[in-house]
């Protein structure tokens, strides 16, 4: 045994990938990170999220019953299985890397453990009967590992390891605005998770009962709903600030672009959530509202990587200089 483990070390040991290579893979993981955050809004949506009411087997086998509950819920965990391949290559790869950059190797295995602990999470999540704590928990995970996999395609992109850390523009108010940006698309998400949990779609096939965000029954989910609207709002006026004030600022292409992105997806999600409340939350479109908030996250992630960090004030990098160094007279 220890004499194949050393013929494998021997062949991979010269195996080496480029940063073009890598920049794939890590591209590759983000998009399976994505794939699987939509599969499993339809899981929901469809009134699967119990088709399989055992974890990790489905009714104590290792496949499924032939019912289309069962039978959606238990692919939604085989897609697990790529996403994981995925997100574990783009670790391993980052290993082989060449030339070797750890801030990559460190960063990229997050993803493999934050498809773990979604794992781990999906289970707790399917023995508690689908109870809108861990279900929103559940979701919340879900941006936070996209958080890492959107940083990691960014970062792979910049040659040097330090290279993305410099500021994209010398405009702290603009990196400012779009870290804010940022802070309130997190809590028009949270808002959102908190509406679908008072809302009609539990995750549950007719019969089942779970527990929902309830105080006071249907004006409890009217209350959330309308506050979410009301955030999701004030985080679309906000975009749009942000993009006049990039405009104004001649921001570069690359921090105008993601915003531009930005305020369309909002503008499509105020439209497909007006409709979605004036025809009662219909599983599609609520769907498509899943979607879009998730494109509308890695848009607001994307132009907040890319406006970098903000500008050293001249203090800071008075400090910053060298002792004995000498500052030409101008």
């Amino acid at each position: 045994m220890r004499d194949r483990l050393e013929r494998v070390r021997e062949r991979t040991n010269g195996y080496t990938v480029t940063p073009e290579q890598y920049i794939i893979a890590a591209y590759a993981a983000l998009a399976a990170l994505t794939l699987i955050v939509l599969s499993g809004a339809a899981v929901r949506l469809s009134g699967s999220g119990l088709g399989c009411p055992d974890w990790p087997r489905c009714y104590g086998h290792a496949y499924p019953p032939l019912n289309s509950h069962a039978l959606i819920e238990f692919s939604n965990r085989v897609l697990t299985a790529p996403v994981s391949i995925a997100a574990g290559a783009a670790w391993v790869l980052a290993l082989r890397r060449r030339p070797y950059r750890r801030d990559l190797a460190r960063l990229s295995a997050l993803l493999p453990l934050g498809v773990i602990a979604q794992a781990v999470l999906g289970g707790f999540t399917v023995r508690g009967a689908l109870d809108y704590g861990w279900v929103m928990g559940h979701f919340a995970l879900s941006m936070l590992i996209l958080v890492a996999a959107v940083l990691l395609v960014w970062r792979a992109r910049s040659e040097r390891a330090h290279e993305h850390e410099r500021a994209a523009t010398g405009d702290r108010a603009l990196v400012a605005s779009i870290r804010g940006l940022v802070g309130l698309g997190a809590l028009t998400i949270f808002a959102g998770t908190a509406a679908t949990a008072a809302g009609p779609h539990a995750g549950g096939s007719p019969g089942q009962r779970i527990n929902r965000l309830k105080f006071d029954g249907r004006a409890t989910m009217d209350f959330v709903i309308h506050r979410h609207g009301e955030i999701a709002l004030a985080f679309g006026l906000a975009a749009v600030a942000v993009w006049f004030l990039a405009r104004r600022r001649e921001a570069p292409a690359g921090v105008r672009r993601p915003l531009t992105v930005l305020c369309v997806l909002i503008a499509l999600q105020g439209v497909v959530g007006l409709d979605q409340y004036k025809t009662h939350l219909p599983t599609e479109l609520v769907w498509v509202h899943v979607a879009l908030a998730s494109a509308a996250w890695l848009a607001t992630l994307w132009a907040a990587f890319a406006v970098g960090a903000a500008p050293a004030r001249r203090g800071e990098i008075a400090a910053e200089r060298p002792r004995g160094e000498v500052v030409a007279a101008g």
